[in-house]
């Protein structure tokens, strides 16, 4: 191996000798960027963009990928971290939480005073725009990670679809009520609406889970959560509390017991896999599904999707409608670019960094290049992002040829009015279908920041109480029993921390609210 690589720098050394005039090239400094992708399904292509390009040239720099994969990345992160063998940064946040930088700080450069001497776009935004500095701030007033403000977003998350063909041929009308909502789903299992003579119907299919049964099918019940899995919510008085001891959650989870006992739920939802729910929502033939939670129908059912429409949310017990609404959960967030102490030249890499937070830049970093085709300048101000032309979906290409979610990027909303999106694809749909329910969205527990103490011991804490929580709430489901166990939940809670658990969310949210 030692050879062959020998032989390749002396061919290298060889071909710089006979062109002379490429030995410019190394005036422009190279950086390793370490990012991870959800799925190697889509490549690395977006590191070839013309956007990306241009922005290299932009900033005289040259990068070079470090491409990991979701599905390896937490393992590999220990050992890089562990290893000191660090790339010059990391992009994304999906790929360094704030527990890895605050126990690693020492590896990570401070850009507090940095950001205002080689990031003019990133600091007009911060004084415009406060909320995004404040996003990055650690509790001792330094900032070690960059944001984002996603493009275009919906104000709710994941709402619920139903299949409108089982209602059309059953006659049934649009649910209004959690009851009525039972009745139908009811309905669905036991009258055989796809007409074939089998029982295969399931009212609804997903997988259960308490962190996503509170924000989706007990929800009629109020019982909203951050994303972020924390259990965190707040109550009607914008104050923050711990939903899995609340009372709404008990009577969504007692309701939630009574559909399972009723066949409405999958037999096996608490140990099916996401390929059993796939093929459910997605049969062939026809889904036998009667109702679902996505981010869009065709994300739910796939080639089904034409079978559902989203359904105006249910109201609940107390009168009210709810809908899963987080906003700076799904729109904001912040460790999206971190400088290591690996980098020579700091500065640099900032100045690169910071081309991305221009309206231009974001669109493309979200939707792909306007150089590649992916986006029409349309000569007037406008831009329309054009559907793929291979018959991919728009969401796939969007993640093929872009960094979408992922990475540094701020859009301002007068610049949106000027973004012409097709209507039957990925976020037009998304934001079509957001105008059924969104005027019920409502204040969800926000992204906080937290001092390393405060980090630690939720490190500590989060563990016994979260993997509690779930085992109780699928326990209840499956065999009932809420009622006479939960004083001895609740006080097995509080032997585990959560007095303190909550205390440290209260502290970090009053921080919050005074930044």
């Amino acid at each position: 191996m030692k050879k062959y690589l020998t032989l390749l720098l002396a061919l290298a050394l060889a071909f710089t000798a006979i062109i002379p005039a490429f030995a410019l090239a190394e005036d422009i400094p190279t950086f390793r960027i370490a990012i991870v992708r959800w799925t190697d399904s889509w490549g690395t292509d977006f590191a070839e963009t013309a956007l990306l390009k241009q922005l290299q040239e932009e900033a005289g720099v040259n990068i070079e990928w470090d491409v990991y994969y979701y599905g390896d990345w937490a393992e590999t992160k220990s050992l890089l971290l562990a290893s000191g063998n660090l790339p010059d940064a990391f992009f994304g946040a999906i790929t360094l939480s704030d527990t890895d930088i605050s126990q690693n700080q020492d590896f990570f450069v401070d850009l507090t005073d940095l950001i205002p001497q080689y990031m003019p776009n990133l600091t007009a935004i911060f004084e415009a725009d406060p909320s995004m500095k404040a996003l990055v701030t650690n509790r001792d007033g330094k900032i070690y990670s960059l944001p984002k403000k996603l493009p275009l977003r919906p104000l709710t998350a994941f709402e619920p679809y139903i299949n409108t063909v089982w209602l059309d041929a059953l006659g049934l009308p649009m649910p209004q009520t959690y009851l009525e909502l039972e009745a139908t789903l009811e309905a669905f299992v036991t009258q055989d609406p796809n007409g074939n003579g089998i029982a295969d119907e399931v009212g609804f299919p997903a997988s259960g889970t308490a962190v996503n049964d509170i924000n989706q099918l007990m929800i009629p019940f109020g019982t909203q959560a951050s994303r972020e899995g924390n259990f965190m919510g707040l109550n009607n008085d914008g104050q923050p509390y711990f939903v899995p001891t609340a009372d709404n959650y008990k009577a969504g989870v007692e309701w939630v017991h009574g559909l399972y006992e009723k066949g409405l739920l999958s037999e096996e939802r608490f140990t099916q896999t996401s390929d059993m729910v796939t093929a459910i929502t997605e049969a062939d033939g026809g889904s036998l599904a009667g109702l679902f939670y996505a981010w869009t129908a065709d994300a739910g059912a796939g080639v089904n999707a034409d079978q559902f429409e989203v359904m105006p949310v249910v109201s609940g017990p107390d009168g009210n409608r709810y809908v899963e609404s987080d906003p700076t959960y799904l729109n904001y967030s912040r460790n999206e670019f971190e400088v290591t102490t690996a980098c020579q030249d700091v500065g640099k890499l900032l100045a690169f960094a910071d081309l991305f937070y221009t309206d231009l830049a974001s669109l493309q970093t979200y939707y792909g290049s306007i150089g590649d085709g992916k986006i029409s300048d349309n000569g007037d101000g406008t831009y329309t992002v054009l559907v793929p032309s291979d018959g991919t979906s728009l969401d796939t290409s969007c993640w093929t040829f872009s960094f979408r979610d992922h990475g540094p990027k701020y859009m301002n909303a007068e610049f949106e009015s000027s973004i012409i999106l097709p209507e039957d694809q990925g976020d037009g749909i998304k934001l079509r279908d957001d105008a059924v329910n969104n005027m019920y969205g409502r204040d969800n527990f926000p992204v906080c920041s937290y001092t390393e103490e405060q980090l630690s011991r939720l490190a500590v804490l989060s563990t016994d109480i979260k993997n509690y929580v779930e085992q109780m709430y699928a326990h209840w489901v499956v065999d009932g029993g809420i009622d006479e166990e939960w004083d001895a939940y609740v006080s097995q809670l509080n032997a585990m921390g959560l007095t303190e658990y909550i205390s440290i969310y209260e502290d970090a949210y009053q921080f919050y609210l005074g930044q």
